[in-house]
């Protein structure tokens, strides 16, 4: 067995074919992550990713994945890889909280989907990451447990809200991860600690088991090293899910199978309304490269319009928060979580419970949902919200009769500053 293996460079293929060569074992792979995780993550000052460490499922899990390799068979595929989970998602037996300090006892008594798919493949799960409270942001500032910090320079944000999920794979303290995405908050994060991440569409993965913000807008999806990594992970968490009746009942695809492929011939749009005037010279410059490698490659460039961009975020803001608003009411102090012990009435409780349960970020997005919901302004403000949203979606459907794909940057500006 050897442990010359450099854990930042592990992939989901080097990582299992290590385990099937007998290079190590899984449990040896387990416990030398959980070695880096104990001095590169949780101390003061650190990355600050990991939530929840969850040896003894690991430890059970790489067990069973070992002895496959002792019998002489084949692992699964993702058999023996290491991963870790946003802590939107729930796990049996094990801390769920969201990020927030109203969760911060309750233990769920069954499996989100998309994880029991990942350990059904043989995947080991690591442990529960940091994120922004009910996923409610952009800088993973917002968790009640303390901010994670980019491991490529710890004095600037991981984005966020899988702010944890994008940080442990930059920090190689996991292989791969989960996060979700409900505006950016898979996307933006892979860019700023730069990695591989993928919001799959909606419908594609099941939501069963993701602690709801916007039911509507809310994806679950992979943050890797590579786009083969998450072309793997994706296969094996997509798919149709009894229980969630917005899972897509579609064939899942060999997205494996499509990389290596020549691109020549592609159409590619570049939409204008993407690259504004007050974008960061950089990161402009940076995605003007890749443009010019995609047509270096035999890719058509077009340059497109999406004229409804522009109300994209206001759009988000109106309708995130109403869903937001109508999924948080569930958390009363009634029936789990936190509950204030300093009521004496039950109209008290709910109000003690929430007021020191909720962060300051989701009780101004409680608040603005409730006031778009309310009966003076619902016609003003979220059933205007859901006719531009449409519009915006058929400035897309437009552009993808003439265009295959669209290029756009991430974000406008770079990893920023803790605190700024």
């Amino acid at each position: 067995m050897s442990d010359d293996l450099d854990l930042n460079l592990l992939t989901v293929s080097s990582a299992r074919a290590s385990v099937q060569e007998r290079q190590t074992t899984a449990t040896a792979l387990v416990e030398r992550f959980y070695t880096k995780i104990q001095t590169e993550d949780g101390q003061s000052g650190q990355v600050n990713a990991y939530l929840t460490l969850t040896r003894d499922r690991a430890l059970e899990q790489a067990k069973r994945m070992d002895s496959i390799v002792d019998c002489g068979n084949p692992l699964p595929e993702l058999g023996g890889v290491p991963m870790a989970i946003k802590d939107v998602m729930v796990t049996r037996g094990i801390r769920s909280t969201a990020g927030s300090k109203l969760l911060d006892n309750y233990v769920p008594p069954y499996d989100c989907t998309a994880v029991s798919r990942l350990e059904a493949a043989g995947a080991i799960i690591l442990g529960k990451l940091n994120c922004d409270e009910f996923a409610m942001g952009s800088s993973n500032e917002n968790s009640a447990w303390g901010p994670v910090r980019n491991p490529r320079d710890l004095t600037r944000v991981p984005g966020g809200s899988s702010g944890g999920s994008a940080a442990s794979v930059a920090a190689g303290t996991a292989v791969a991860a989960l996060g979700s995405d409900t505006g950016g908050s898979i996307r933006q994060p892979a860019a700023f600690c730069g990695v591989v991440g993928l919001m799959p569409t909606y419908g594609r993965v099941s939501r069963y088991g993701l602690i709801a913000f916007g039911s509507s807008l809310d994806h679950i999806g992979p943050l890797t090293k590579s786009a083969k990594d998450a072309a793997i992970i994706l296969r094996h968490i997509a798919g149709r899910d009894p229980m969630d009746s917005t899972s897509a009942d579609l064939p899942v695809p060999d997205y494996e199978a499509e990389i290596g492929k020549s691109v020549r011939g592609l159409r590619i749009g570049v939409p204008r309304e993407y690259f504004p005037d007050e974008m960061d010279a950089d990161v402009r410059s940076s995605v003007e490269a890749g443009i010019k490698l995609l047509a270096s490659s035999g890719c058509e460039v077009k340059y497109i319009s999406l004229p409804n961009s522009r109300y994209a975020i206001p759009t988000y803001y109106v309708l995130a928060t109403a869903e937001a608003s109508a999924n948080l009411a569930r958390y009363d102090g009634v029936r789990y979580g936190y509950r204030s012990p300093n009521a004496k009435t039950l109209g008290e409780m709910y109000r003690r419970t929430r007021a020191e349960g909720f962060g300051p970020e989701v009780k101004r997005r409680i608040m603005l949902g409730t006031y778009a919901l309310s009966a003076g302004y619902y016609d003003a403000y979220y059933l205007k919200a859901q006719k531009v949203r449409t519009l915006i979606a058929r400035d897309f459907t437009e552009a993808f009769k003439v265009v295959d794909a669209i290029v756009t940057p991430t974000t406008p500006t770079a990893a920023f500053k803790l605190g700024e």
